[in-house]
This record gives structure tokens, C-alpha cells and sequence, in this order.
């Protein structure tokens, strides 16, 4: 073994994040001590991005089976069967400090990434979602993060030709210093050519294609394992750089390689680059694995292996191919003008060892790094209940809190944002962003599939539990709300660091709220990510950590996607109907309601509990509707409540309504859960087995009730303003 650094110091294992334990196990492991570049690679493997180590022992909790699933949680993405011999593989993934750090790069190369996860497997990706978080919209920095995020997504989206549908976004003054970004790619494959990423093989030969390695994005992985201070910005060569044309044209090569028989194994260099690729696919499969660093592509001079080991720089893969089989797969590459060098060969050792100018340079055992790799069970506390409301107003300027409300920033129109993603291209897209899913044609046939991503922080601050529940359940209802069968979830889990009670306490209540509702919808998850330590360290030492965050993004099944459902008003003269919950004028729930915020700066109250059994049956009723072409449009309820839902089914389809009966504050703007607003055209709604009520009439120019009417054209004069406000745009009518 040649050593080719000097004697490992203890400041350059606390640059690595290792704690003294941690280290202690790497030398254990080694039984000596490391070099720079073995110690490199047990950094990345070791951190959190890539081991899970803070979260793996209660990810085990959550339902990750089901007679659709073909593929749960461990490969590049998740698979379930859509019938006819296809498959939808589909995941959701962080790239929340490089965006902070490098807003368009983090962005774009967040898109990049999450598309190799999902081509990876053998699919050509059909949809992009993304699920934003931001910090107050007065901050300085935030109009730049903003501008430079969604600049980032489009870029590289738009380039590579697969559309953006959908998405979320949310302000917070909790995300000011951690803003989060998470990405979302559904493909569609062939079940019977799903490609997975066990090495197996002696002497097989591994294949670095794609893009040439450089030294942009080296620790990243570490970077994205550890919470902000005040020297951030010099974080800055951490960040990716992405090439959407080069992404493109790697697409197409992978998938026609994949038309032949001549992969054994395919993996992306995502997060750690080479080093996690290869660890990943020789560990899965139980083999070893044995590198010439000499034969890595690189496009700098004078790279050492620590350097290319750790680099990420995007648009890269690994493969491992059939013997004899490489002249054909070079073939392809180079007709696609991309990299193809074999780099390696599996080998039966267990072991990872790279060789450099003749040299071994690393020589680690593979059960270390990754199976073996460290696993905490960090202390919890749960989060304390919050008081019920006790206080509220009972009469409120109802119109008034209605404008204030629909401009607000978690509510106003998101056009400013969707309009500068391409979610046509490839002409399957049959529901745009604004809707409750965004509903993409499986090409070639008659089937939809629907889409969405979901998450309430606030909730899941105030009730860790109840907020996990109730990002699934929304989920789950969005999906319904457009007429998919929803079929399974991935998620995203963002929060602040584990090892702080009270931040383990929030990770594990959400997964516990996850659990049950996955459980009681039929609604498993097959694939995610998890992302901690998004928070920023104070003068004081202490951390200022973002809302715990655990988007969901969830895909559903359309038999016929022309009987899809949208939240238009189609109409005058439609009845409206409340579907889950009796007309009760004085219901509602306003604990950590978006009125409660707006309107009086609060944010009090636990949030609304999820009736699990009352998601299932009212949603199953909703959608039936759909599938019977009773309903003529339909929208869930959440953020904001009736008066909101209302408005934005008037907005999508220009047209007004009008109550029968004026709302308290509390049945106007309360949101409680497994509700959903329906119209239909004139006496044609069935009997229904869940509570239903008919709560007005489709038509006119404006939200009227009981001495109230508010002009459809000035909600949408302070919906449209907030964005193009903000970001000094011009508004569009």
C-alpha cells in the first residue's frame, strides 16, 4: 500500500465532519491508519446525505409494499406497475444548501440529478415537479434566491425537454437562511426492462459515460450533511455546474444502450460523485469493485484521486457490462459526442481499490462503507400540544379578509413562476400547473398519470404527528380530486439537525403521522430522500432551523385521462356542493389556518386533526363522481378553506358563485381536512354515502353570499400582484 499523504491530522478529520468515534470506527475498519483519499471517501459515505445515519433506523416505519409496487426504497427511484406491461418510476430529492449557496446552478443541477435517478432505471422521463420553501419575501437575499431558483429549474428543464407540471411553493421566516428546494421526475418504462444497480460479474468490465470529471461540487455531499454559519458564501465551489444539453443527449444514449441486452448494473454519479456510484453498486452486490484512476475522464489538469472520487460534477453514470459487449456500448456514446472510458473491472475481494500512476492509493473493505456505515438512534422529545384557540373573533370583514388572503404569499397565483417552465413539451401534458394534480398522458395510450406534490410545515411544526398525517392525506386527496387512483408516494425530508431532542423529536413524529396514513390509504413509499441540518448556526451558537418539512410528491392512476377532473367552474347555473363535511355554518377549524396569519399575525392553535378513515371514504366518493361524469369540477380544500377553494375555482374558470348562506369567519376560512367542493350540473347529484351538502350556485361575476359580493376581476387583480410585485415583473390579465 503506497501512502501518499502525510499523517492524518485532527483538524483534517474535523474538516471531514468526522467525529472522534466516527473516526476511531474508520480505523477499526482499516485496522491502520487512513490516507487522504480513503478518508475522503469514508467522509462521504459516512455523511448523512449518503448514509442516512440519523434517520435510517426510523425510515424502517414506514409502509414501502403493496400489490403495485415492483420497487421499494434502495435503488435510484421507485417503481409501480401501471398496467399493460408499464411502469412509473418516479422520486423526489434535495438539493436545499447548494441552491442557497449558488441559487441557479444548485437549482438546475438539483432537475439534473433527479432526472439520472429516474433514466437510471430504465424510464424516459415524462414530468418535472419541484417543492419550494423560502424565507420572508422582505429579506434582502430573497428576491435574489427566488429569481436565481426558478431561472435554475426552468434552464435546465426547459433544455432538456422534459415539461415542469407542477409544484408547490411556501414562505416562512424559518427558511430566511435555509431555503429549500426539492425536485421530483416520474418517467415511464417497459416492466419488463427495469435496470437496477448490483454489480455482479467476475472481471465484468465498469464503464464511466456521460460528462468529464472536474473539481466542481467536491464534498458536496458533506457540504449538504452540515448546518449553515456566517461563512456560507465561501461554499460557493461546493455547488455543481449542469448541462442540460449534455443531460439531454446522455438521456438518449442510455436509453438506446438500454435497448439492447449489454448492462449488467447502471448507477448515476449523484451525490459523492464516483465514490458513491461505485460503493453502491458493488456493495448491492455483494462483490467488489477495482478502479484505474488513470482511465477517469477528466477535463482539468493534474486531478488527484481525492479529487475525482469526491467531485461531482454532473451528467455522469457507471455502468457495469457484459463481457465483450464494450466496443458496442463506446459506440453509442461516441455517436452521442459523450465520455466512455472503461475504468474498472468487479472483482470478488468485497473491497474498494482504486489505483493511481501504478500505485494502490485505496484499499478500504466495502461493508464499512456502506451496510456497516454508522447507525443513530438520536434522542427525541416529542413536540408539546398546543393550546386550543380559545380567543377568536366571531364576526370579521369577510370580503375583506378575502382580498388580503388570495394576495398573500402562500396563496396569491404562482403564473409568474410556472410560466417560465415548459410543461408542453412532449404534448402529453393534459392538466397545466394551477390545478389540484397535474395530469400527464402515458404516451400511446388512453392512460393518465396524475401528479403532486404536497406538504403544510406550519402543521407539521405545531403537530409533528398530525402534520405528517396530513401531508399524505393531501396528497392522497389531490390526486383524487383530479379522478387518479392514487397509487404511491416519495418523499422529502427536510429539517433542521438531528442532533438537537427537539428536531429528532419533529423527524420522528412526522414518520409516525407518515406511517399511518400511508397505511390507511393504500398509499406506500417507495423511494425519497432525506436532507437535515438545514439550519443556520447564530452569534450565540444556538440554530435557527427551518418548519420540519416533509414533502410528499405522490402519483396517481387515470384509466381514461379525458375524465379527468379540474378546479374550473364549467357552468352557470351548476350547484355547488361541500363533499366530507355537513353544513354547519358555524364550523371550522383556525388553529394555524393561513386567516389566522394573515389576518391577525398569528400563528396559534394545534392544526386540524386528519380523520384517516373520513380521507379514505369521502375521497373514494369524490372520486366516483369523477369517474361517472357526474362532477363538473372538483377542488380539495386546504390552505385557506371554502372561501379560498371557492375563489380559485371561480378564477380558473371565470365565472362567479353564489352561497345560499353567509359563513362565520370559522366555515369560511377553517381547514379542516377530507373536504372537497364539487359541482354538478342541476339536479343530478346522487345520493352519496358521506356528508354532503349543496352550499350554493355557479354563475355571475363575483364570490357572492348574504350581503357580500366580491368582483371575480379584483380577486384576480390581487391574486395575480403579489409575484410580478415582488420580482418587479409586469402583471398579465
Amino acid at each position: 500500500m503506497t501512502q501518499i499523504t502525510p499523517q492524518i491530522s485532527a483538524a483534517t478529520v474535523a474538516e471531514h465532519g468526522f467525529s472522534l468515534e466516527e473516526y476511531d470506527r474508520v480505523l477499526h475498519a482499516l485496522g491502520r491508519e487512513p490516507n487522504l483519499t480513503e478518508l475522503g471517501i469514508f467522509s462521504v459515505m459516512w455523511s448523512e446525505h449518503c448514509s442516512y445515519k440519523s434517520s435510517r433506523l426510523h425510515l424502517r416505519k414506514l409502509p414501502t409494499t403493496g400489490p403495485q409496487v415492483i420497487c421499494g426504497p434502495g435503488e435510484n427511484a421507485g417503481v409501480v406497475d401501471i398496467g399493460d406491461g408499464q411502469a412509473a418510476i418516479f422520486k423526489m430529492e434535495s438539493h436545499n444548501h447548494p441552491s442557497y449557496i449558488e441559487p441557479y446552478q444548485g437549482a438546475a443541477t438539483g432537475v439534473g440529478g433527479i432526472l439520472r435517478d429516474v433514466f437510471t432505471m430504465g424510464a424516459r422521463p415524462v414530468a418535472n415537479l419541484n417543492a419550494l420553501r423560502f424565507g420572508r419575501p422582505d429579506h434582502p437575499k430573497m428576491r435574489h434566491l427566488i429569481a436565481g431558483v426558478v431561472a435554475g429549474i426552468g434552464g435546465y428543464g426547459n433544455c432538456v425537454g422534459v415539461p415542469t407540471v407542477g409544484g408547490e411553493v411556501n414562505f416562512h421566516r424559518a427558511y430566511d437562511g435555509n431555503i429549500l428546494v426539492n425536485a421530483m421526475t416520474v418517467g415511464v418504462a417497459e416492466t419488463a426492462k427495469i435496470f437496477y444497480s448490483a454489480a455482479s460479474g467476475l472481471g465484468n468490465s465498469i464503464v464511466y459515460v456521460g460528462s468529464k470529471t472536474g473539481r466542481d461540487g467536491i464534498h458536496g455531499a458533506t457540504m449538504a450533511s452540515a448546518d449553515f454559519s456566517e461563512d456560507s458564501e465561501e461554499k460557493r465551489p461546493t455547488v455543481q455546474v449542469g448541462d442540460p444539453f449534455t443531460e439531454k443527449l446522455l438521456i438518449e444514449a442510455c436509453l438506446e444502450l438500454m435497448e439492447s441486452d449489454a448492462i449488467v448494473a447502471i448507477q448515476d454519479m449523484g451525490a459523492a460523485g464516483l465514490t458513491s456510484s461505485s460503493v453502491e453498486m458493488a456493495s448491492k452486490g455483494g462483490v467488489g469493485i477495482e478502479l484505474d484512476m488513470n482511465m477517469v475522464p477528466c477535463r482539468e489538469t493534474g486531478m488527484t484521486p481525492y479529487e475525482m472520487m469526491l467531485s461531482e460534477s454532473q451528467e455522469r453514470m457507471l455502468m457495469v457490462l457484459k463481457p465483450g459487449r464494450e466496443a458496442e456500448a463506446e459506440a453509442i456514446f461516441t455517436k452521442w459526442e459523450l465520455d466512455f472510458a472503461v475504468i474498472g473491472r468487479v472483482t470478488d475481494t468485497g473491497r474498494m481499490v482504486l489505483t493511481h500512476n501504478g500505485d494502490t492509493v485505496c484499499d478500504i473493505p466495502l461493508g464499512p462503507l456502506a451496510d456497516e456505515a454508522p447507525l443513530y438512534d438520536r434522542p427525541h422529545v416529542p413536540t408539546p400540544p398546543r393550546a386550543p384557540l380559545t380567543d377568536m373573533p366571531e364576526t370579521t370583514d369577510l370580503a375583506a379578509d378575502l382580498l388580503r388572503i388570495m394576495g398573500a404569499p402562500d396563496i396569491a397565483s404562482r403564473r409568474w413562476i410556472w410560466e417560465q417552465y415548459d410543461h408542453m413539451v412532449g404534448a402529453d401534458t393534459v392538466q397545466r400547473p394551477g390545478g389540484d394534480a397535474a395530469v400527464v398522458r402515458v404516451h400511446g395510450t388512453q392512460k393518465g398519470l396524475a401528479i403532486s406534490t404536497d406538504c403544510t410545515p406550519r402543521y407539521c411544526f405545531a403537530d409533528p404527528v398530525e402534520g405528517g398525517k396530513q401531508a399524505i392525506a393531501e396528497c392522497w386527496r389531490n390526486l383524487t380530486a383530479v379522478g387518479a387512483l392514487p397509487l404511491a408516494t416519495t418523499d422529502c425530508m427536510n429539517f433542521g439537525n438531528p442532533q438537537r431532542p427537539e428536531i429528532m423529536g419533529q423527524f420522528v413524529g412526522c414518520i409516525e403521522g407518515m406511517a399511518a396514513a400511508c397505511t390507511a390509504l393504500d398509499f406506500p413509499i417507495v423511494s425519497g430522500n432525506v436532507s437535515l441540518y438545514n439550519e443556520t448556526k447564530l452569534e450565540d451558537g444556538s440554530g435557527s432551523a427551518i418548519l420540519p418539512t416533509p414533502a410528499i410528491g405522490g402519483i396517481g392512476l387515470l384509466a381514461d385521462w379525458s375524465k379527468s377532473a379540474t378546479i374550473a367552474f364549467k357552468s352557470a347555473g351548476d350547484e355547488l356542493w361541500l363533499v366530507g363535511q355537513r353544513a354547519d355554518p358555524a364550523s371550522g377549524h383556525l388553529g394555524q389556518s393561513i386567516w389566522l396569519r394573515e389576518i391577525h399575525g398569528r400563528e396559534d392553535g394545534p392544526p386540524p386533526p386528519v380523520d384517516l378513515v373520513a380521507e379514505r371514504t369521502h375521497g373514494d366518493a369524490v372520486r366516483q363522481l369523477i369517474l361517472d361524469s357526474v362532477a363538473t369540477a372538483v377542488h380539495d380544500l386546504s390552505d385557506g378553506g371554502l372561501l379560498v377553494a371557492l375563489t380559485e375555482m371561480a378564477l380558473a374558470g371565470r365565472i362567479g358563485a353564489a352561497l345560499d348562506h353567509a359563513p362565520t369567519v370559522a366555515a369560511a376560512f377553517g381547514e379542516d381536512q377530507a373536504r372537497y367542493l364539487v359541482t354538478v350540473a342541476p339536479g343530478t347529484m346522487p345520493g352519496l354515502s358521506v356528508p354532503a351538502t349543496r352550499i350554493g350556485t355557479v354563475g355571475g361575476d363575483a364570490i357572492a353570499l348574504p350581503g357580500m359580493a366580491v368582483p371575480v376581476a379584483t380577486l384576480r387583480t390581487a391574486h395575480e400582484a403579489f409575484f410580478p410585485h415582488l420580482m418587479g415583473a409586469t402583471v398579465l390579465a
